[in-house]
Parts: structure tokens; sequence; C-alpha cells
């Protein structure tokens, strides 16, 4: 089995399994098993979830690291956040990510939907002329796509 492992800063918080972890020092951890976890950047706080699109990476985000219940209704509402941003968009290649968003959190590559998601808030912040918040999840340190494949699935 691969592992994977990640250096996180003093102060910064990891969510493993639906647990928050604060480090108090900088830390090297090692996952040797499969877990569901974001860390640094990658968590969005719930009032950041301000937009159309930061609210459908939210309900995401609810639908990969959350308890079960909270996991279900996260789907749930991405579903429905989802739909209503392709309504209210007039670009294709949005509707096409997020269709793609969706089939990946539906076929529980989460962590996969999430990645796409960022993209659509990219594009939200260019449509509005909004600039990317500090801690947005926009452009966080991700590890290998192959090691977080084979970790996000519990």
């Amino acid at each position: 089995m691969s592992t994977l492992v990640l250096e996180l800063r003093q102060g910064e918080t990891m969510i493993v399994n639906g647990a928050p972890i604060r480090f108090r020092t900088k830390s090297r951890i090692e996952l040797t098993a499969k877990a569901r976890f974001l860390f640094g950047k990658q968590i969005m706080p719930p009032d950041e979830a301000d937009s159309p699109a930061r609210r459908i990476y939210f309900a995401l985000q609810s639908a990969y690291i959350g308890s079960d219940n909270e996991r279900a209704r996260g789907l749930i509402a991405a579903r429905e956040l989802i739909a209503e941003f392709k309504q209210a968009t007039t670009s294709a290649l949005a509707c096409e990510i997020l269709d793609r968003a969706l089939s990946a959190a539906e076929g529980d590559d989460c962590y996969q939907a999430l990645k796409l998601t960022r993209r659509i808030i990219r594009h939200e912040d260019a449509v509005l002329g909004r600039a990317p918040a500090a801690s947005s999840p926009s452009k966080p340190s991700i590890p290998r796509q192959e090691d977080q494949r084979q970790l996000c699935k519990v």
C-alpha cells in the first residue's frame, strides 16, 4: 500500500475522517491507510461559503469529510446548488465542469469533485471581479493526485 507524507505548519488545521486536528508545532505526518482528509487552504470555513460556487464547494466538502449523515446531506445540497448554478450561468464550460464534479462526487471521488469546483470558484471570481480570499481553497497545496485518489475513499 502506498503512503502519503504531508508536512504541516504550526497552527495549520487538518481534517481526517471528519475530525479536525490542529498542529501545535510544524509536523510531518504519514498517512498509511485510506482516509478522507483536507488540510490548510483546502478547508473552507462556513462563513466563506458566500457565493454560489463557494456554497457548492462547501457542500461537496461536507460530502467528503463529514459524518455519514453530513456526507449524505452534503451530496443532496451539492446536487441542488449545482442545478441552480447551471441554470444561472451562460458558460457551457462551467456546466460541463460542474457535471464532472457531481459525477465524481456521486462516484465517491469527492476530492476530484472539490478540485473541479475550485476551477468554478476561480471562474466565478473572474466573472464577478472578485479577488480570491486569502484562505480560499482556490490554490491549495495538493498532494500528488495518484496518492490522493487512493486515500480519499473510505
